[in-house]
């Protein structure tokens, strides 16, 4: 659709007359008046809106960015923007605002501009203002510096909710929701965008830099990781952990939990200094490098239960399954790597790239992937649905592109991207897939669609997932041919009961070809849907046992 710049209306809301610009004390301040202090004095700050809001957003502009397949509501709300946006601008001239600056990233490279405006007519949304103000990095001024705008105006009438992007000229609005998360994927987004237009590739993936003693060598090796994964589906878990690296020289160092922009050299920026996490069932046994930065002082926590005496229980669910808490890369201490930026590939022994998945029946827990195979994971994005995201549709088995549900433009142009990348270094990338959901779940579809689940499995333990993870980086794992899906598995893994996920303990033969088969025909039906894909990941998706 065609719509006027708004560029000019949003670049001149920094200096008018109803625009308050805190110091970040009095952000900080502020902001506390409206938290229940804890035991860890830090504070816990509650919304309305729980969850991001997903299905009310809406990009705006040229056909290359904007989306396919919209809702009726969408569809709805596309139809009404050019009158929204008049609404939004008459009422942003008269509501208290206050401007919060800071960039997005922590290098010479690119760094964009952040400014979030929040209107404050409920003097407690300067909350929203303080929690991102603790994601990001301090502004700052230079050539690779991109301007972004996000403008929160949560007080919107809840009937009209919705989330309007405008890629190309970097600035979204926010109405109607006062979720943190909004902001965070709102400015991530917009940077995504930026990045690709550079060059770049923004992945939604964690990234650590990890040394471990090679078990065939004996000599001391240096990685890059990259972990992919959707919201609750353990990619923060494994991007902040020692995996039980211990031994003289090992070391882990956290680099980035969520977005970090891959070049092609194979360094990666990244882009925050504070880790959105979820915080549900948070444990100081399986967790103990979440648990220590969620529990210090200038963590800020979100929806998490905390009592009359101030204490926290992350294991509460009462509130939303969707606590989270704002905590700092500096608080990791000597687990913190030096930089929030994995270096470039000539500087390191090797690239490890893992995608996190969620699967329940016969998807093995750790599987090695051939490049095509990887790229067609990236494609596949496979996992389950979160509260965090829709929580209507939480538990449900979902296909999200490079598990990435804020890819603006051509989803191809991703995967193809990747591919690329992965040509290029193949001397030097492993990729791998790790299910930490389980294996052996039966269950049926009812006349009126519902999923009955049978037998329910037992999730992989985050300290086994830590084990596989181990013995990837200390080269400990024999690798074996995987029949159904075309892959290698583990004959065994130190730490790890391998029998536990035996598909044969739950399946006979014909199940579990049966349940194979329909994955990859699913498979091969999503790829399908990008026409400009790369033949060799639609390719790489096959049953060996059929071909």
């Amino acid at each position: 659709m065609s719509q006027p710049s708004i560029l000019p209306f949003v670049e001149g809301l920094f200096s008018r007359p109803n625009v308050r610009h805190p110091s970040d004390a009095e952000l900080r301040g502020e902001a506390e008046r409206f938290g229940t202090r804890t035991t860890f004095n830090n504070h816990v700050f509650h919304t309305m809106v729980k969850n991001r809001s997903a299905g009310l957003t809406l990009y705006v502009g040229p056909p290359p960015v904007q989306q396919k397949g919209l809702s009726a509501k969408q569809q709805e709300i596309l139809k009404k923007v050019p009158q929204t946006l008049e609404t939004v601008f008459r009422y942003l001239e008269k509501t208290p605002l206050v401007c919060i600056e800071r960039s997005l990233g922590e290098n010479p490279a690119f760094y964009p501009s952040c400014r979030t405006y929040i209107s404050v007519a409920r003097p407690e949304m300067i909350r929203i203002g303080y929690m991102w103000w603790a994601l990001l990095f301090p502004p700052k001024k230079g050539n690779a510096s991109v301007p972004q705008h996000l403008i929160y105006i949560p007080e919107w009438q809840e009937k009209d909710r919705q989330i309007l992007v405008f890629p190309e000229e970097g600035v979204t609005f926010v109405l109607g929701t006062d979720y943190l998360g909004e902001s965070k994927k709102g400015h991530l987004r917009m940077a995504m965008w930026n990045a690709k237009r550079r060059g770049m590739l923004g992945v939604h993936a964690g990234a650590k830099l990890i040394t471990a003693k090679d078990a065939r060598t004996g000599k001391l090796k240096r990685h890059s990781m990259l972990i992919f994964g959707l919201t609750a589906t353990g990619k923060t878990t494994h991007s902040c952990h020692n995996h039980g690296l211990e031994d003289p020289g090992e070391k882990v160092g956290i680099v980035q939990d969520d977005v970090v922009f891959l070049k092609k050299d194979g360094s990666a920026l990244g882009s925050e200094r504070g880790f959105y996490l979820k915080t549900e069932g948070l444990d100081p046994e399986t967790q103990p490098l979440l648990y220590h930065v969620a529990t210090q002082p200038d963590a800020v926590l979100e929806n998490v239960l905390v009592d009359y005496r101030g204490q926290v229980d992350f294991s509460d669910e009462t509130l939303t399954t969707n606590g989270r808490g704002v905590v700092q890369w500096n608080d990791f201490g000597d687990r913190r790597a030096e930089s929030p930026n994995l270096p470039p590939l000539s500087e390191v022994d090797g690239l490890i790239i893992a995608f996190i998945t969620r699967c329940n029946t016969v998807v093995p827990v750790a599987s090695k992937l051939n490049l095509e195979q990887a790229a067609a994971a990236f494609m596949l994005g496979e996992s389950v649905e979160s509260s965090g995201g829709d929580p209507s549709r939480a538990g449900e088995a979902v296909r999200v592109v490079g598990t990435n549900p804020f890819i603006v433009g051509d989803e191809a142009e991703e995967g193809n991207r990747f591919l690329e990348f992965l040509d290029a270094w193949k001397e030097k990338v492993s990729c791998y897939l790790l299910n930490t959901g389980g294996i052996g779940e039966l269950s049926h579809q009812q006349p009126d669609g519902k999923r009955v689940i049978q037998r329910k499995v037992d999730r992989i333990q985050i300290p086994e997932m830590a084990s596989i993870i181990r013995g990837i980086v200390r080269n400990t794992i024999e690798w074996e041919e995987e029949p159904l899906f075309g892959t290698w598995v583990p004959a065994r893994v130190d730490g790890v009961g391998l029998e536990r996920f035996d598909p044969r303990r739950f399946y006979s033969q014909d199940q579990m070809e049966t349940l194979a088969r329909q994955i990859i025909q699913e498979r091969i039906a999503h790829l399908k849907q990008y026409p400009a894909l790369d033949p060799r990941i639609l390719d790489a998706v096959k049953m060996p046992s059929l071909c």
